[in-house]
C-alpha cells in the first residue's frame, strides 16, 4: 500500500481501545491519526486522558501520546479526519448502535468490537477465515443507510474464537451437538488484577449475557446471505457455560462434539492443520500463517505457554480424544483481546480493504 489509511479509534482510552493503539503502532497499512472518547476526556492529550490506566504490556506509542482526544459525539469533526474508524466504545447497546450508525452515515466505515450490531440483519459479523462472504451484505446496508462509503461491520464475541474455528474446520463431518464450557480471562471484562482484586484465587461461574452469545453467534457465522441479510444456521445445537477465572489474557474452552458422520482422529487433525481462509491466501498483515495449531502434549494448550501463538492471532487446540457420551472432545485456547477483540477487528479491516469496501477518502 503506497499511502497508509488514516484511522480513528472510538473509545480509545478503554482497554480494547488501548489494545487497538498498541497493535496498530507499526501497522503497514493503517495509521492512527485520531482518538475519540467521552466528553470528560475530550481536549486532553491521550496521555493525560489515560493517566495511570494504561493496561498494555508495551509502552504507550509516542505518536499517540500527544494526540488531542476528540469528543466522540462530535461525529462530523472526527469523521472529517479519518478514512475509517475502529469502535471500542463503552456505552449502552442503544447508544452504541446510534453512534456507530452516525459515523456510517457520515460516510465513515466503522469496524466494531462491540456487540450492539451483531444481530442487525444487514451488518456483517465476521471472522475473516470463516465467513468473509458475509461482507456482501454491506451493499444492502448502504442502501438502508443512504450511504456510498459508510457502513458498520463487526467481529463476534471473544469467547467463541477458541472453538468456532475448530468446528468450522470440521464442517464436512457435520457437527450436530456441541457442549462447551469456556474459562474466560478477566481482561474480557476490561479488568486487570489491580482493578479486580477479588478475582485473585477465585472463580465466578457467571458472566452476564455470555452464554447466549456463545451459543448463538457461531450460528450466525455459519449462516448464509439471503436478500441482503444474514440468515443464521440451524445446526449444530450448542449449549454452553461461561466461567470467569483468575487469568489475565486467554479464553480456554472444553468442548464435546457429536457428528452426523464418523470422522477418525487422523481426519480431524488433518482438517485442523490445514485450516486456512482468505487472510492466509491474501497474506494480510495481521493474518496468522497457520490459523489453528494442534499440540500433542497432554497438558497443552496452556495460557502461559500458548496464548501468544502467532502474535495472539492463532488458535491452539489439544487433548482431542474420543468420549463415552459424545463422539469427540477437545480443549481450545485463543487470545481474547487480540484475536478475540482488537486484533480480530484489525484483520476484518484488512480484509475489507483487500475487498475494496474500505478506501481512502
Amino acid at each position: 500500500m503506497k499511502k497508509k489509511l488514516k484511522v480513528g479509534i472510538l473509545g480509545a482510552t478503554g482497554m480494547v481501545g488501548q489494545r487497538f493503539i498498541a497493535l496498530l503502532e507499526n501497522h503497514p497499512w493503517f495509521e492512527v491519526v485520531t482518538v475519540a472518547a467521552s466528553p470528560r476526556s475530550a481536549g486532553k492529550t491521550y496521555e493525560e486522558a489515560v493517566g495511570d490506566r494504561w493496561k498494555m504490556d508495551t509502552p504507550m506509542p509516542k505518536k499517540v501520546k500527544k494526540l488531542i482526544v476528540h469528543n466522540i459525539n462530535e461525529v462530523e469533526e472526527v469523521a472529517s479526519t479519518v478514512d475509517f474508524v475502529f469502535s471500542a466504545v463503552d456505552m449502552t447497546k442503544e447508544e452504541i448502535r446510534a453512534i456507530e450508525d452516525a459515523y456510517a452515515k457520515a460516510e465513515t466505515p466503522v469496524v466494531s468490537n462491540n456487540s450492539a450490531h451483531r444481530w442487525t440483519p444487514d451488518v456483517p459479523m465476521v471472522v475473516p477465515e470463516i465467513n468473509p462472504e458475509h461482507f456482501e451484505v454491506i451493499e444492502a446496508q448502504r442502501k438502508r443507510l443512504g450511504t456510498k462509503r459508510g457502513f458498520v461491520a463487526v467481529k463476534p464475541n471473544c469467547s467463541i474464537q477458541s472453538y468456532a474455528p475448530v468446528l468450522t474446520a470440521w464442517k464436512e463431518f457435520q457437527p450436530t451437538e456441541v457442549v462447551a464450557t469456556t474459562y474466560q480471562a478477566i481482561s474480557g471484562a476490561g479488568k486487570t488484577f489491580k482493578d479486580w482484586p477479588e478475582m485473585v484465587e477465585n472463580i465466578i461461574p457467571y458472566i452476564g449475557g455470555e452464554e447466549e452469545k456463545s451459543e448463538q453467534e457461531p450460528l450466525r457465522l455459519w449462516g448464509r446471505v439471503e436478500n441482503g441479510q444474514i440468515v443464521k444456521a440451524k445446526e449444530p445445537v450448542i449449549t454452553t457455560q461461561c466461567i470467569r477465572v483468575p487469568v489475565l489474557n486467554g479464553h480456554t474452552a472444553a468442548v464435546f462434539v457429536n457428528f452426523a458422520k464418523s470422522p477418525t482422529k487422523e481426519e480431524l487433525l488433518e482438517k485442523l492443520e490445514n485450516s486456512k481462509g482468505l487472510p492466509q491466501e491474501l497474506e494480510l498483515p495481521s493474518a496468522p500463517k497457520q490459523f489453528i495449531r494442534y499440540l500433542e502434549e497432554d497438558n497443552r494448550p496452556q495460557v502461559k505457554l500458548d496464548v501468544d501463538y502467532e502474535n495472539g492471532m492463532g488458535i491452539t487446540v489439544g487433548r482431542l480424544r474420543e468420549d463415552t457420551l459424545f463422539d469427540w472432545k477437545f480443549v481450545g485456547l485463543s487470545h481474547n483481546t487480540v484475536r478475540g477483540a482488537a486484533g480480530g477487528a484489525i484483520l476484518c479491516a484488512e480484509t475489507l480493504v483487500a475487498k475494496e469496501y474500505i478506501k481512502a477518502k
